[in-house]
């Protein structure tokens, strides 16, 4: 590993995009992840510097899986079990239905299938944070990179819009407080926009939508380690001189042992707190160095099917959904 002088003009960089793009988020009321993502793409050229490689790399790479890991803070056992049986089997279903369709849908317009998991586990889970945790888990090939962030840029831009028109659609459809929860907690794929859109109709709505996005993001660690698995069994490739990801990321032991120590009431309130915002802030630094390293020619040269399939898998979570809970 570089020493830590080597790391600190790309940390710098990415420090600077991230602040900055907190700053606008509080004060124009947008995610701030999408302008993490636009600030670092405005400093691509700075990714070709030798001098800031080595930092921009250790964030998008060590600083992304620190921040996955610290998001198990975020989880208890007993939130989920809040949620009743009924609604646990209906997001399980949805996740895992919405990974398949994300995968059947690459394939059927001629990408890859880790495209379809990448983009299909960040549907169904937690939108960037997803993204971000499965990128980590899947072998590094030349469009990586450039697909990820397409990935999170498509994402939380769905993801703002459902805020915004997922609770008038609940509303016209006569659902109640719990229902309601439900349905965004379910269909919405990033937090902010799930607590945002959950609230703006009431505080048992917010409530019930938190918990149940909550135990989706739970969800990330069974299906990080079944995608790990799964590239190890069917023996993957792996760009030359990159190493092949682990079964078991280290990344996601750390999330497990937050969500126990969590449940078990070791973790202080002002602790896991402390560790949330640090996750945030780990999250946004990776986003901006992964903007920083890509290009705006790269992600117009990726096309219509990739937009296609996340508005497709996002469109199939909203509508199985919708379906499943007739019958609660």
């Amino acid at each position: 590993m570089s020493n830590f002088r080597d790391l600190v003009p790309g940390l710098v960089i990415t420090g600077m995009v991230a602040l900055a793009a907190s700053w606008l988020a509080e004060h124009y009321s947008t995610p701030v992840m999408l302008f993490a993502l636009l600030l670092g793409i405005a400093v691509n050229f700075l990714s070709r510097d030798e001098r800031c490689k080595p930092g921009i790399e250790f964030a998008s790479r060590s600083i992304l899986r620190l921040g996955v890991a610290l998001l198990g803070a975020r989880i208890t056992l007993d939130q989920i079990q809040s949620l009743g049986g009924g609604a646990l089997v209906l997001t399980v279903g949805a996740v895992l239905l919405t990974i398949l369709c994300g995968i059947v849908l690459a394939r059927s317009t001629g990408l890859a299938r880790n495209f379809g998991l990448l983009t299909g586990g960040s549907v169904a889970i937690c939108g960037a944070s997803a993204a971000l945790a499965i990128a980590s888990a899947l072998p590094r090939d030349p469009d990586h990179e450039r697909d990820t962030i397409m990935t999170v840029v498509a994402v939380t831009a769905l993801s703002t819009i459902a805020m915004v028109l997922y609770p008038v659609l609940a509303g016209a459809l006569g659902f109640d407080p719990h229902t309601t929860g439900i349905f965004l907690g379910a269909t919405i794929h990033d937090v902010a926009q799930v607590v945002g859109a959950g609230y703006s109709v009431s505080t048992a709505a917010g409530d019930t939508a938190t918990i149940v996005k909550l135990f989706r993001v739970a969800l990330l660690l069974p299906v990080v380690l079944v995608i790990s698995f799964v590239l190890q069994r069917s023996g993957a490739a792996v760009t030359p001189g990159e190493d092949r990801p682990p079964l078991l990321p280290l990344f996601l032991v750390g999330f497990a042992g937050l969500v126990l120590v969590n449940s078990l009431g070791w973790l202080p309130v002002p602790a896991a707190k402390g560790l949330q915002d640090a996750s945030r802030w780990c999250l946004v630094f990776a986003i901006a160095a992964l903007g920083t390293k890509t290009s705006l020619g790269d992600l117009a040269r990726v096309g219509w099917r990739p937009i296609a399939i996340i508005v497709g898998e996002t469109l199939f979570v909203g509508l199985f959904v919708l379906a499943g809970l007739a019958f609660l």
